[in-house]
């Protein structure tokens, strides 16, 4: 009885595949979903630009931008599934032998443990705070002097947490 369970919770480790595989799926989605909607802005900013068509919903330029903000943000989201999913897998199920084998793995998808993973996930997860934060920047209008301080104050916190994620990565 005590080997069927130990067998049974050895074997449980398989269900973190569902994880695995709803991450490659997310990635998946958010990649292509995000590469089509810059296929549509293109579209769009050839109709605008060279075609003459008017755009009707206020300045061009930033809603440009803002979709771009928004397509870097969402390949961002990719990644962090894609790293959780390498992740979990290397860390529950088994190595990846043919990614330590190339040489185009490098070392951010090669998880050695789960402070490797965290480590990881966390860089990627604050340049989406970063993103996120300035693509919010774009609708803020400086008509009060405390939406400029607190620009300011959101621009130096940010600057304080890239400055500590760097200097906690070169510890390692």
């Amino acid at each position: 009885m005590k080997i069927f369970l130990e067998k049974l919770l050895w074997n449980s480790r398989y269900l973190t595949l569902l994880a695995v595989w709803s991450c490659v799926v997310g990635m998946a989605l958010l990649f292509i979903s995000s590469a089509l909607d810059m296929g549509h802005l293109l579209i769009e900013f050839v109709n605008v630009e060279f075609l003459g068509h008017e755009y009707a919903d206020g300045d061009f330029h930033t809603a440009v931008v803002s979709h771009v903000i928004t397509a870097v943000d969402d390949f961002l989201l990719a990644i962090v599934l894609l790293i959780f999913a390498l992740g979990v897998y290397e860390l529950h199920i088994d190595k990846i032998e043919f990614a330590r084998d190339s040489d185009t793995a490098g070392k951010l998808l090669q998880i050695e443990s789960l402070d490797d993973l965290k480590d990881r996930l966390g860089k990627v997860i604050l340049m989406i705070l970063i993103v996120a934060f300035f693509k919010n920047v774009l609708h803020v209008t400086f008509d009060d002097p405390l939406n400029i301080l607190y620009m300011g104050a959101g621009i130096f916190l940010i600057s304080l947490a890239l400055y500590f994620g760097h200097k906690a990565g070169s510890d390692h």
